[in-house]
């Protein structure tokens, strides 16, 4: 590999030679990327959300009676013991006040209301919370509805804002880590790579993984994957960063004889 040029167009981290261009071009260059694949993972989340979860959020509310709540603890219900509220793919919501079991859904997520606690049913196992006896939360209709209304389009907001910066700021913690093995691994294999030219390949090489992730979403959402494939993917997704981490830098030209005996003439272009 490092008889071929030095790659120089650093625009698309897909491939090994792409993600190791960026070792050699500016952190604008490197941002504006990043920016895009946050951005793009960042409307697929709320894609999900509008799409396949907050419409069985609306549909539970239309189903709650006039009156009802969570009061000291307990949830007031006049209704039948053990009722769907609503149900879709990824969530379906329930209220068994006994949680006797008589309301199962094949939905991933399950939210089952009971008279003491919420207990949260899933390929994991279940889970049981106590409803805090210092709070008061409505659960009705009349009052949910309007709530909602306000609420889900800021929700929305709120998500895409957070899977933005909060990808950002993971890929940058995660790169200051990584930028090291990197640079030890090109030291050893005599490839012109100083630490600054190394954060920003371990910063690219985590590219793919985030784009995989993105369409396992999307195949997620349109039921082509189910939960146990998401979660395959989300393994990959890191698995991927480790292996562009160590193969990109195959294609960065060697250092000389001469540079190679003092690591830091490794100059940056």
């Amino acid at each position: 590999m490092s008889v071929l040029a030095e790659p120089t167009f650093a625009w698309e981290p897909l491939t090994p030679r792409g993600v190791a261009a960026f070792a050699r071009a500016s952190f604008e260059r490197l941002f504006i990327v990043q920016t895009l694949f946050a951005s793009l993972a960042a409307a697929v989340v709320v894609w999900v959300l509008s799409d396949g979860i907050f419409p069985t959020i609306s549909e539970a509310i239309q189903q709650l009676p006039e009156q009802g709540k969570i009061s000291h603890g307990k949830l007031e219900w006049t209704e039948d013991s053990a009722y769907l509220l609503a149900e879709g793919k990824i969530l379906s919501l329930a209220v068994d006040l006994d949680h006797a079991g008589a309301v199962r859904s094949p939905a991933d997520f399950q939210f089952e209301f009971g008279r003491d606690s919420l207990c949260v049913i899933s390929l994991l196992g279940q889970a049981e919370v106590a409803y805090p006896p210092e709070y008061d939360f409505v659960a009705n209709h009349r009052d949910l509805r309007p709530l909602w209304g306000a609420w889900e389009p800021n929700l929305l907001g709120l998500a895409a804002i957070g899977t933005f910066l909060g990808l950002l700021l993971t890929w940058l913690v995660l790169a200051t880590v990584y930028c090291v093995p990197v640079w030890v691994f090109c030291f050893f294999g005599h490839r012109a790579l100083n630490l600054r030219a190394s954060w920003k390949l371990a910063a690219a090489a985590l590219l793919p993984g985030a784009l995989l992730l993105s369409l396992a979403l999307v195949l997620y959402e349109t039921r082509a994957f189910d939960l146990v494939q998401l979660g395959f993917a989300f393994g990959m997704h890191l698995i991927i960063g480790w292996i562009y981490l160590f193969v990109a830098p195959l294609f960065l030209n060697r250092v000389t004889k001469s540079a190679s005996k003092n690591p830091f003439l490794a100059a940056e272009k």
